[in-house]
């Protein structure tokens, strides 16, 4: 599969070809179980903007392709509610990391020991 500057030189190349011939002369192509071709439009079109410098951001779980965060959390069944290490991650934080608990009206702000009022780092 192309990628980068080659694919964007192999666009331009194939000019006014039709798309399923684009894709294919990129590589975007599978096999299916019954032997068939299947043509990868998705990755195709990613890769061209991300070539293009476009950045999807997938928002995904650092180190677990194809997973998304759900930015919710539940209460559960002992009262507790966990934060999940991938937001920690993405966070850098480290065990032992402290947090003060701010509660709201109907929220909650957790604001790292020894940070100010608006929560960056003193």
């Amino acid at each position: 599969m192309l990628t980068g500057p080659e694919l964007l030189t192999k666009v331009k190349e194939m000019g006014e070809a039709s798309k399923s011939d684009l894709v294919r002369s990129c590589g975007y192509v599978s096999t299916k179980k019954d032997g068939g071709e299947r043509l990868n439009f998705t990755a195709f079109y990613e890769a061209l903007l991300e070539a293009k410098g476009v950045s999807l951001g997938d928002g995904g779980v650092p180190g677990k392709p194809g997973r998304k965060l759900g930015y919710m959390a539940k209460v559960q069944f002992n009262g507790n509610l966990l934060v999940g290490k991938a937001y920690t991650a993405m966070l850098e934080l480290k065990p032992g990391d402290e947090f003060e608990i701010k509660l709201g009206r109907k929220h909650i702000r957790l604001v790292p020991v020894g940070a100010g009022v608006d929560g960056e780092e003193d």
